[in-house]
């Protein structure tokens, strides 16, 4: 599966309505890595294509990209101060951003770790 181009509009109704909601609630079906990136970004060009490797790689883990040019709101709520960050959202546990571009062996052991580890 493509990695999938994210709104504020889509992350209400797909990941979270920080409109509505005060505590962090998932509402996605599969876990999911949030890339917030911006086109002019060297290290986000770098990790662009690791992505879309990983994103067919786990087809159990959803993959979506923010352009935090476009979309500000978003860059805001999460209060992004570099790029790329990532958000990292597990089905049932806090989400956790990590900032920098990570190489594909650390994303990949996040991703079997934290978001598809089943938990006790």
């Amino acid at each position: 599966m493509p990695t999938i181009n994210l709104t504020a509009k889509k992350f209400k109704t797909d990941i979270f309505d920080y409109t509505t909601e005060q505590e962090w609630k998932f509402i996605g079906d599969k876990p999911a890595i949030i890339d917030f990136y911006a086109d002019w970004c060297g290290p986000c060009k770098m990790v662009a294509p690791i992505l879309e490797e990983l994103s067919n790689e786990y087809p159990d883990v959803k993959i979506y990209k923010v352009d935090t040019e476009t979309e500000q709101e978003l860059s805001a709520v999460f209060q992004i101060r570099s790029i790329p960050s990532m958000l990292f959202i597990p089905m049932d546990k806090q989400p956790m951003m990590q900032a920098g571009a990570l190489p594909k062996h650390v994303l990949e052991e996040v991703i079997t770790k934290e978001l598809l580890a089943k938990t006790e």
